[in-house]
């Protein structure tokens, strides 16, 4: 039975874990000095704010502690991350046939172009520290809506608007990997949507990281006007390698008056990742935040979107599954700060742990002075398919008014013996039973996923299941 686990697991991660040879042209050295980061500043021809603030921030990485509330990350040595990689393609590509062909098979293996045609209003790929490729829709940029590369826009006519908005919502301030993401930040989406329009079919952008020893920083920042209506799609996998790799992008999101923002995130990195994103959004007066998080992957994860309903009405819903197994510490969750009255925020997570792997859902709800009559409900389900697996639920509450509706409810356990007994009195061979029950824990969860991801999700449970007996 170990060895058909053994296998199954190889297969699991064979659909991310091919990978080519490494064919950059230019990289930093490894390492974070102030020559690195004007290195960086200068191959990006960033004008002179720019340059300034990740000098700036630089300075606040080493003078922040390290985090201290997650699992532990004494793995990842910054002395050995390499902080930029530029693959050999032209930046910028806006036709599929232009991009290098190992590039290109990589992001065709991950059905990125297939997507495109046939449901999708626009696609982004980054490969290493640099978006390869690029497209939207006519008939949605027709809309007035912008896509592009964020370093385009902010060399292009966009380039006030980066710069009143970047690193506002998560200043380098906010904690060490924030700051060392200011210094070190490379590619990553610009979205900007007009007032009153809707975005009717998504825009998706995948991260690619190719090289050993490498981090990824991409900053993705999406601005949206009164009334205006997006599903945003990221998608995020790398090659394991036997040395650390490192994730630290950033995500700000503006909603303005009465528009939705829909932002689904998958991410499946390789086991050697450490994941230490941040993601925020600010949401005026009618507006409304969907959060939609899959995390499958990564050796250590800490990750927690965070909404800031900052106008009356406002309102966040955040709905999130994390499967941890081998040697795997995923702390997960989200953080929302109700600053207005009549408020509402909704949580509904899942988390699922095997073969030892470590779940743990943070969640933090905010409700200041002046947010009356607010309401927010946090539900958070975890499940544990074996005896020497973990899962912790930590849900922090900091309630400042009285004329506030709150409740919390969160529940742990494992599979039912009976379930499965009932399942295989039926004709269901036992590994598939409880691949079921995993799957129905899920569901309510990941019908919320972008269709293709949802499969992959019930595909993943099923063969992880394999061999998980007893």
């Amino acid at each position: 039975m170990s060895e058909e686990k053994t296998y199954v697991e190889d297969i699991d991660r064979s659909f991310y874990d091919f990978r080519f040879e490494e064919k950059d042209v230019y990289r930093v050295a490894s390492g974070l000095t102030p020559e690195i980061v004007e290195e960086i500043s200068r191959e990006k021809n960033d004008p002179r704010w720019m340059r300034d603030f990740r000098l700036k921030s630089l300075q606040l990485f080493h003078e922040t502690r390290m985090p201290e509330w997650g699992p532990s990350i004494d793995g990842l040595h910054m002395e050995n991350i390499v902080t930029y990689v530029r693959p050999n393609a032209r930046r910028m590509n806006t036709s599929w046939e232009e991009v290098p062909e190992d590039i290109k098979d990589t992001f065709e293996r991950l059905g990125i172009p297939e997507a495109e045609r046939k449901s999708l209003a626009g696609v982004g790929a980054q490969y290493d520290s640099e978006l390869v490729y690029h497209n939207v829709r006519e008939e949605v940029a027709a809309q007035g809506v912008v896509y592009t590369d964020i370093e385009s826009a902010l060399h292009g006519a966009y380039g006030d608007l980066i710069r009143s908005h970047f690193m506002k919502l998560v200043p380098p301030s906010d904690h060490k990997f924030a700051a060392l993401h200011g210094a070190v930040w490379s590619g990553g989406s610009f979205v900007y949507v007009p007032a009153g329009v809707k975005v009717e079919i998504p825009l998706q952008s995948y991260f690619r990281l190719n090289a050993a020893g490498a981090g990824q920083f991409e900053h993705t920042l999406i601005i949206l006007e009164e009334g205006a209506y997006l599903h945003f799609i990221e998608g995020c996998s790398a090659p394991k390698y036997n040395v650390a790799n490192l994730h630290a992008g950033c995500v700000e999101l503006y909603v303005g008056k009465n528009a939705t923002l829909r932002y689904s995130t998958i991410e499946n990195w390789s086991r050697n990742m450490y994941n230490l994103n941040t993601k925020r959004a600010k949401v005026e007066e009618g507006g409304k935040i969907e959060w939609v998080s899959g995390s499958f992957g990564s050796h250590v994860s800490y990750l927690y979107p965070m909404s800031v309903l900052a106008g009356e009405g406002a309102r966040s819903e955040f709905t999130g599954v994390t499967f941890a197994g081998r040697d795997q510490n995923l702390d997960t969750g989200c953080k929302v700060v109700h600053n207005a009255p009549h408020t509402s925020s909704y949580v509904n997570t899942r988390s699922i742990s095997k073969d030892g792997g470590i779940s743990t859902f943070r969640s933090a709800v905010v409700v200041n002075e002046k947010a009356v009559g607010s309401k927010s409900a946090v539900s958070c389900q975890s499940l544990m398919i074996d005896s020497f697996s973990r899962s912790d639920t930590v849900p922090a509450m900091d309630i400042r008014t009285n004329e506030a509706d709150i409740g919390h409810e969160a529940r742990i356990g494992r599979i039912s013996d009976d379930a499965v007994f009932y399942l295989m009195s039926r004709g269901i061979p036992e590994e598939e039973a409880r691949a079921l029950i995993v799957s129905g824990f899920a569901e309510n969860v990941s019908k919320e996923l972008p269709l293709e991801y949802a499969v992959e999700m019930n595909n993943l449970i099923r063969l992880e299941m394999k061999g998980a007996i007893g």
